[in-house]
């Protein structure tokens, strides 16, 4: 049967992308020389270890919305899944490097958003976790096909700033806000009623007139 290990090895802004995304290079090698690799399907599924890194006071208080409040992490803090993707390798003896891309976004509605952007320094923790198809030749006999082990993986950890650096390429210091279309109406309708250039000027007016009939205790 062949064997192949996966190691990330490096990680980094994919270049000329129209949206955010990074690259996760993914060295493959094949353990058994004489089974010449024909092809390899890969799926791969992307957790970020969220209870394999300390916390500071400032970030727990960014994370509630996501975790609840700090007395209740040790049911809540769990992996989250980031990504499932797959990708196919071509025929290759030794090893090869593979690109992974993963695309960026801060839409608040996902919890890799909200995660990232409470995290302020040091590095996240990953856990990418392998399954798949090895096409393969042994030294006598046809092409055959064989599973990637189920308990193929790979960890690695991603500095922070590789994302925040990311998102602040392409979004230039923006935000995703995704409101249902009759909430979206209603901000429109004031908008132009209040005779206001941007939709941020509008949510500052209001946010205003909340403040001042409810003052924060």
């Amino acid at each position: 049967m062949p064997d192949l290990s996966f190691e990330i090895v490096a990680a980094h802004p994919v270049r000329d992308s129209l949206t955010p995304a990074l690259a996760f290079d993914m060295r493959v090698t094949n353990n058994v020389p004489e089974h010449a690799i024909q092809a390899v399907l890969v799926r791969c599924q992307i957790q970020i270890e969220t209870a394999r890194r300390r916390y500071t006071p400032a970030e727990q208080a960014r994370l509630t919305d996501l975790f609840d409040e700090p007395g209740r992490w040790g049911d809540t803090l769990k992996p989250i899944t980031w990504i499932n993707t797959s990708l196919n390798i071509p025929a290759f003896s030794g090893a090869v490097v593979c690109p992974i891309t993963v695309p960026c976004s801060l839409d608040f509605e996902l919890g890799t958003t909200k995660y990232f952007d409470g995290v302020s320094d040091r590095d996240v923790p990953l856990t990418f976790l392998f399954s798949g198809s090895i096409f393969y030749q042994p030294s006598e006999g046809g092409l055959q096909v064989a599973p990637i082990s189920w308990n193929k993986e790979a960890r690695f950890h991603l500095p922070v700033q590789a994302w925040k650096s990311v998102m602040e390429q392409h979004c230039a210091n923006a935000v995703c806000l995704r409101l249902r279309r009759d909430v979206f109406d209603e901000l429109y309708r004031f908008k132009m009623s209040a005779g206001l250039a941007t939709f941020e000027e509008a949510i500052q007016r209001m946010l205003a007139v909340a403040e001042r009939e409810h003052p924060p205790s």
